[in-house]
């Protein structure tokens, strides 16, 4: 399918040209990220990879994945405040994956002390694809709901003016000037800097909790900018900073490096990797305080891949959100098929039919990140293997999604230049704040548009495999 670029996709000087300008134009709008060889270091930076040509996207699946974004910001938090569900729902996992473990016992330990945190704030983005059925119509199908460290709304926010020259230098100005503006690292920051005013201290800061590592620092910048324009003092720390630095007064407000943090923002913890036993104590004591967590640990825990097949059960959204009928539909029409690996028969079977028909599903892990979903011939021995251990149940299975491929050019620093069969993700980034029992705020907050090779099954743009992209709403 090459939709409204047939044309120019038939003109490789032109292509070769508007390439070499896409790369300038990257770099003058600040689409950056440091390189692989030094990645704390902004002496070496080059371009994040993107796509030649915008995407086509449905606009009705577009505006769906819009209108259901507040929705899905409310069952997130109506999740994160129900600790029955929470301990139900992950019961079975805890018990064979000791990362969801820790997190759930920090969980716990923080509600048995009784909850010094009094304002809460939820950045999450909710992913997908346009799945094509049997007679091709395309639907838009969830992949996952991001609840911690969702990333690129800065980097995304600067691509639309890059794919706006390109166009315009291909002869399709009239395109250009269709492609939507977007702004989610503006979102973000308004809606970091709504739970820093509810917080009320206005000496006290706002941290950036990072990596070691920090490649994508700028995506980071793109919303710390923002809480500077508004007076807002920006620290970024490590979880290890926190442990040598950060102590919890007799009114458990949090201090680091002796200032008090009003808001904590994870780009961080949300993989194995990220702890050591010190990074453990970290958390605990950032969980403790009375400062706001994006997210705090439950809403972490709701974003898990067995909470998201637990929701696609009969009944379980209305339970969530009682007197929402309508936006448990709204909601329910975005699920994929998704399938328990308990132990019993209900699990027995279903795995017994994804090792039969392995290109039917997705096997997926409890981690975030990308690159860690199994398919095909790697699903099956996976599955085989672990078939009638209790370790299965830290898998969920889900209906493998088939889009509609596209022919672009991905560009990446030092790499060929070559058309690609691509297949796209679309993410929502949704804001809401909540102080104690009143959402004060509850949002859509731009879009985020990934493209991939087809030839790569699973993985974003932090784990090298897709690059960004803009959408062409036809």
């Amino acid at each position: 399918m090459a939709g409204p670029w047939e044309d120019v996709l038939r003109d490789a000087a032109a292509l070769r040209e508007a390439a070499a300008v896409a790369v300038d134009a990257a770099l003058l709008e600040g689409v950056l990220m440091r390189t692989e060889a030094r990645p704390n270091d902004s002496d070496e930076v080059n371009y994040a990879p993107f796509t030649l040509l915008p995407s086509v996207v449905p606009c009705a699946l577009f505006e769906q994945a819009y209108a259901v974004q507040q929705d899905f910001n409310l069952l997130v938090d109506a999740i994160s405040q129900n600790k029955e569900f929470l301990e139900r729902t992950l019961a079975s996992t805890i018990k064979v994956d000791d990362f969801t473990a820790r997190l759930f016992r920090i969980h716990t330990q923080v509600l048995e002390e009784g909850l010094a945190q009094s304002v809460f704030l939820g950045i999450n983005r909710s992913d997908y694809m346009f799945d094509c059925g049997v007679d091709g119509t395309p639907a838009l199908k969830q992949i996952e709901i991001n609840t911690i460290a969702a990333s690129f709304g800065g980097l995304t926010s600067r691509t639309v003016p890059v794919h706006r020259r390109v166009l315009k230098v291909l002869g399709k100005s009239e395109e250009a000037s269709r492609l939507l503006p977007n702004n989610p690292s503006r979102e973000l920051a308004l809606g970091i800097a709504k739970a820093w005013e509810l917080y009320g201290s206005p000496s006290a800061v706002v941290m950036f909790l990072v990596e070691e590592v920090q490649r994508n620092i700028f995506d980071q910048r793109c919303v710390e900018n923002v809480l500077w324009d508004r007076n807002i003092r920006v620290i970024r720390r490590r979880f290890r900073d926190v442990f040598e630095q950060g102590s919890l007064d007799a009114d458990r407000r949090l201090y680091v490096d002796g200032q008090e943090v009003a808001v904590v923002y994870y780009r961080e913890g949300y993989v194995p990797k990220n702890y050591d036993e010190q990074n453990w104590e970290a958390r605990l004591l950032l969980e403790r305080s009375r400062a706001v967590k994006c997210p705090d640990i439950a809403t972490q825990l709701a974003g898990t891949k067995k909470v998201q097949q637990e929701l696609s059960r009969a009944g379980t959204l209305e339970e969530l959100l009682p007197g929402r009928a309508q936006a448990a539909a709204r909601i329910r029409a975005t699920f994929a098929g998704l399938y328990s690996l308990d132990e019993g028969e209900e699990g027995d079977k279903i795995a017994a039919t994804a090792i039969a028909e392995p290109d039917r599903f997705v096997l997926k892990p409890q981690r975030e990140g990308g690159g860690n979903n199994l398919y095909g011939e790697e699903l099956k021995q996976v599955l085989e293997k672990i078939k009638d251990s209790p370790e299965r149940t830290s898998y969920i299975l889900m209906d493998k999604i088939k889009p509609q491929p596209a022919i672009n050019y991905l560009l990446r620093a030092h790499s060929p230049f070559q058309a690609s069969e691509c297949i796209s993700e679309l993410g929502i980034f949704g804001v809401y704040v909540r102080q104690g029992r009143e959402l004060v705020l509850n949002k859509a907050a731009g879009h985020l548009l990934r493209t991939k090779a087809m030839e790569h099954a699973d993985g974003g743009v932090a784990a090298g495999v897709a690059v960004l992209d803009t959408p062409y709403l036809v």
